[in-house]
């Protein structure tokens, strides 16, 4: 099998491998130095006099953590945008370039206020618990919003990957939200998340490790954390974007085209975004000048009208 999508700490281990021949750092350093680097990008992507407030706490373990991103001049009822980061939950960081970089710039450009979170992973926290610090996150967000001059009522969603996953289960069952505090956001953007009928894909007879990690052997526990399966009435407006170029383990465009056909006997407003991008580019290239971006900015202004 190839591998389509390596973790940022795996990647950057194997360049310092080959660099200086000496043996990768331990990972708490190879962690730290690699969030050092992304900080340094995102500051060279942000316009000119943004700020940031780092690692704003929404609950007492240290991983409940968020950072903001405020453009110098913040407009009046600033829409917030809360990104949520993959990693197969059990990697990733809120800081990392890939999640913040050219989505923050493009969102701050928008005079808007950016948001990424952090939460408890594997093996701490399973994806239910991840999904409930996600939804406390949102909370403590909009709690704080007026200090930002951004309007609480004026939320969305977005995750990618794993964090995809955790923000349409939470668009599927906005009860989650709502037992957290958090107003309801006005909608939720899926950047490529194959795991959105969870039964159906830990059926697959070729499955990565990650989702056994993830979802374990219970079928029931499946069901409940599965966007598909979640999916209620009241559910949030979605964007579904994924790659029209991966197949594995399931099609995630056969699984967002799956899940908005569900929402629409709902009656819930659900949109399929086909992007022949890898994965990583999905998450990546968002906020660059693209008709990709354009497409994604364009369903947020319907939200925001």
């Amino acid at each position: 099998m190839r591998l389509r999508h390596v973790a940022p700490i795996a990647l950057l281990a194997a360049a310092l491998l080959a660099a200086g021949g000496q043996a990768a750092p331990a990972p708490q350093a190879l962690r730290e130095r690699l969030i050092e680097r992304s900080e340094q990008q995102v500051r060279m992507a942000l316009p000119p006099a943004a700020r940031v407030e780092r690692d704003l706490a929404y609950g007492a373990d240290p991983k409940q953590r968020y950072d903001v991103y405020l453009p110098a001049r913040p407009a009046t009822d600033a829409p917030i945008l809360v990104m949520v980061h993959g990693g197969g939950w059990r990697t990733g960081d809120k800081a990392l370039a890939s999640v913040v970089a050219h989505k923050a710039a493009w969102w701050l450009a928008r005079g808007g206020v950016f948001v990424s979170l952090n939460t408890r992973l594997l093996p701490d926290a399973d994806p239910s618990l991840q999904a409930r610090d996600v939804a406390a996150a949102v909370a403590a967000v909009q709690r704080q919003a007026r200090q930002w001059r951004a309007d609480p009522g004026k939320t969305l969603l977005m995750g990618h990957s794993a964090g995809g996953h955790l923000v349409a289960l939470l668009g599927s069952d906005p009860a989650r939200l709502r037992q957290a505090g958090a107003q309801r956001p006005l909608g939720v953007v899926v950047l490529d998340s194959g795991a959105l009928d969870v039964p159906a894909l830990m059926q697959q007879r070729w499955l990565p490790r990650l989702y056994r990690d993830a979802f374990g052997r219970d079928p029931a526990y499946w069901a409940a954390v599965s966007p598909q399966q979640q999916l209620q009435r009241d559910a949030l407006p979605m964007l579904l974007v994924c790659s029209s170029t991966r197949t594995f383990p399931t099609s995630p465009c056969a699984e967002a085209d799956k899940l908005a056909a569900h929402g629409r006997t709902l009656g819930v407003a659900m949109q399929v975004q086909p992007e022949a991008r890898s994965h990583a580019e999905i998450n990546d290239q968002l906020g660059l000048p693209s008709a990709y971006t354009d497409a994604v900015a364009g369903w947020i202004d319907q939200r925001l009208r």
